[in-house]
């Protein structure tokens, strides 16, 4: 008998079905989708079985996930609250088995996408690794590759799926809604998308590390990221190994992935501070 699959998810709420405006992603707003982020949640879990699991809320302050979940699925360990290293990937090592990306979106700047940005809605207008425009998922999914863990699975909107599946292929993938818009979406039948999310995750755990291919850059590893005004540059080109290319773009190239993905966060972190000195 093979034994339990090790599986580490990142959760993000944009990409979910039922979802198209910021204020359906929002704990304070009377709007808060937090049901239908649980319904699609929980019939993936419940396709998972017994695997060990790590679910790390990702979206915003990292609160969305009620811990009372861990009560339906005791072998749910959960990671929630704001700023952790490596956010949306805290926690990951070499003994998972695979990654879950769930309830991702498209990166920013994809047309017709449905609430696309990538790492800060507010700050980051465009972002490139080795000339490659990023989106959440990809810049995650290298950052597990560093750890020699593939993506198994992503459940998020058609564009998103259209842009990693480029470069991740051998991915199971669950397209939740056909983005049409900023702010606009054809979602799925509710029980279609829940039959096919527990379905995914049942064909996930009969799969083996080895079938799934492990995402990364080549070396040296360059990054390059347009804020959305002068003031975020401003700031972020205090950062040591970071250049200044004009009046929005900054670049770092480094050898080390961790280093990038490390400085991408610190720029969204610093870039806070805008708000203030705006």
């Amino acid at each position: 008998m093979s034994r339990n699959k090790k599986i580490f998810i990142s959760f993000d709420f944009e990409g979910l079905a039922g979802i198209t405006n910021w204020s359906d992603v929002d704990k304070r707003s009377a709007d808060y989708k937090r049901e239908y982020m649980l319904k699609q949640l929980r019939a993936f879990l419940n396709g998972l079985g017994n695997s060990e699991i790590l679910l790390v809320d990702s979206h915003a302050s990292g609160d969305n996930i009620p811990w009372e979940i861990t009560s339906e699925f005791p072998n749910v360990n959960l990671v929630s609250g704001g700023i952790r290293r490596y956010y949306m990937m805290y926690g990951i090592d070499e003994s998972f088995d695979y990654i879950v990306f769930f309830g991702y979106h498209a990166g920013i700047g994809t047309e017709s996408a449905n609430m696309d940005h990538t790492y800060s809605s507010s700050s980051i207008h465009n972002l490139w690794i080795n000339g490659l425009e990023m989106n959440e998922a990809l810049i995650n999914a290298a950052f597990g590759g560093l750890y020699n863990v593939p993506v198994g699975c992503i459940v998020g909107d058609d564009k998103v799926v259209q842009q990693t599946k480029k470069y991740i292929p051998k991915a199971l993938y669950s397209v939740t809604k056909e983005s049409i818009g900023r702010h606009s979406a054809v979602m799925r039948p509710m029980k279609d998308l829940l039959t096919e999310l527990e379905e995914n995750a049942k064909a996930l755990i009969q799969r083996e590390k080895s079938e799934f291919d492990i995402f990364g850059f080549k070396k040296p590893i360059e990054m390059i990221v347009e804020f959305s005004d002068t003031l975020r540059a401003d700031l972020v080109s205090s950062m040591p190994l970071v250049e200044r290319l004009d009046g929005r773009k900054v670049r770092i190239i480094h050898e080390d992935y961790k280093v990038i993905f490390e400085a991408l966060l610190a720029m969204t972190y610093i870039c806070a501070a805008a708000k203030i000195l705006s």
